[in-house]
C-alpha cells in the first residue's frame, strides 16, 4: 500500500466519521427543542405562533451544525489539501 491510499483511506475514514460524530449532537439538540416546543403550545396554545417561528429560528441554527460538518466531510473527500503534496512527492 503507497501512501496515495493511505490519503485516501484516511480521508474517506475522516470524513465519514465527521459526519457520524457531527450530527449526533445536533440531532439530539432537534429531539429536544421539538419536546419543549410541544409542550410549550400544549400549556399555553395563544402563543404558538411565537413559539413555531422561535423553534424554527433555533432549528435553523441548529441545523447549521450539521451542514458545516457536511462541508468538512465533503472538503476531506474531494478536495484534500494533502492530495497535491504526496502526488507532488510520490515519484521522489
Amino acid at each position: 500500500m503507497n501512501s496515495i491510499d493511505i490519503i485516501a483511506m484516511t480521508s474517506i475514514i475522516t470524513g465519514g466519521l465527521t459526519m457520524c460524530i457531527g450530527v449526533v449532537g445536533p440531532a439530539i439538540a432537534e429531539g429536544i427543542s421539538i419536546s419543549k416546543a410541544l409542550q410549550s403550545v400544549a400549556q399555553q396554545p395563544d402563543e404558538s405562533n411565537t413559539l413555531v417561528r422561535t423553534l424554527f429560528v433555533g432549528l435553523a441554527m441548529i441545523e447549521s451544525l450539521a451542514i458545516f460538518c457536511l462541508v468538512i466531510a465533503i472538503v476531506l473527500i474531494f478536495t484534500n489539501p494533502f492530495w497535491n503534496y504526496v502526488i507532488a512527492h510520490a515519484g521522489k
